[in-house]
């Protein structure tokens, strides 16, 4: 009965900002990281960025110096915040966690970027 719960979404301007959160509840064990992917229209799912448990963090070089990946453990959450959104920013934000052996994922949630 994990659940992963997705939100922040929504439609925003060329410059604007979002914060995307989603929080893990259930038995999902220890957390080996959390990240979050995107999937645009006619595109493959792809990673964003990346949270290891020690506080690592990779980034796909679309995105690098505009978000930041955050978490808190302790509450299973992790935070996408997004500045200077771009149009080539829309998707589908989806959250991503791997608990060893599990992978989980949220419902995802819209992001637009349209003036």
């Amino acid at each position: 009965q994990v659940q992963l719960v997705e939100s922040g979404g929504g439609l925003v301007q060329p410059g604007g900002s979002l914060r995307l959160s989603c929080v893990a509840s259930g038995s999902i064990g220890s957390i080996n990281f959390m990240a979050w992917y995107r999937q645009a229209p006619g595109k493959q799912r792809d990673l964003v960025a990346r949270i290891i448990s020690g506080g690592s963090t990779n980034y796909a070089d679309s995105v690098k110096g505009r978000f930041t990946i955050s978490r808190d453990n302790a509450k299973n959450t992790v935070y996408l915040q997004m500045n200077s959104l771009k149009p080539e920013d829309t998707a589908v934000y989806y959250c991503n966690i791997f608990a060893s052996p599990r992978v989980y994922w949220g419902q995802g949630t819209q992001v637009t970027v349209s003036s």
